[in-house]
């Protein structure tokens, strides 16, 4: 089955489209029920298309599981019931949710990868707020500081980046913190996993990731 609606399938057969559907995130599984990662809806597809994972859903406290074609025949209940909890996307025979969850089959590893320094996750670890004064701002209205400067041998690192607004970086200039009399908000860190993903569960749409994403029981990083 192809998935979209345009004409170009990608290498996974679904086809794109347009809107929000196949750029909808999903939470992947590993075969014990071990959080491994996040993927877009279209590589998610894919993989239930293959018949190399399986939809996993919450309903009623408890868990579900569907393979691709069952979880397209429960489409239509979702769609006059529940319309609003899910992102959807158009087949050429059906409209279809895109899962929240899908469990891994065929293998159980913990991925081994590391949260990508960028712009996008220095963000999302800070919240969008400057590190000095405290106020949030769009991001378009924030800069990155290195908190030891360059000049002064300052590294592009986790602890060595914070956001900070311009008003704040413009008076910090190439001087440290304490050497501009400033005081960071709270001190930088690695994350453990991809802070986009604590952004996500604010959201009620993905509320069921909380239940595999417990820190008591699941430390393995996550990669958006």
């Amino acid at each position: 089955m192809e998935v979209g609606m345009s004409t170009e399938p990608d290498h996974t057969g679904v086809l794109a489209a347009p809107g929000a559907g196949l750029d909808a995130k999903v939470l992947v599984l590993n075969r014990v029920y071990a959080a491994m990662r996040v993927i877009d809806a279209r590589r998610a597809f894919g993989m239930l298309i293959k018949e190399i994972a399986e939809v996993v859903a919450i309903e009623d406290g408890r868990y579900v599981n569907y393979d691709f074609e069952t979880w397209a025949e429960v489409a239509a209940f979702q769609r006059e019931y529940e319309p609003e909890h899910h992102d959807w996307v158009r087949t050429t025979r059906l409209v279809i949710a895109v899962p929240k969850i899908i469990r891994v089959l065929g293998y159980d590893r913990f991925p081994r990868e590391h949260v990508k320094l960028n712009r996008r996750n220095i963000y999302a670890r800070d919240g969008s707020r400057c590190q000095y004064c405290g106020q949030r701002f769009p991001t378009k209205e924030l800069t990155l500081d290195h908190v030891v400067p360059r000049v002064q041998g300052g590294e592009n690192s986790w602890t060595n980046l914070v956001c900070a607004c311009v008003r704040c970086n413009a008076r910090k200039g190439g001087r440290t913190p304490e050497q501009a009399r400033m005081k960071l908000v709270r001190r930088p860190v690695r994350p453990r996993r991809n802070p986009a993903i604590a952004i996500r569960l604010g959201s009620p749409k993905y509320q069921s990731w909380r239940a595999f994403l417990d820190e008591a029981y699941w430390t393995v990083e996550l990669r958006d």
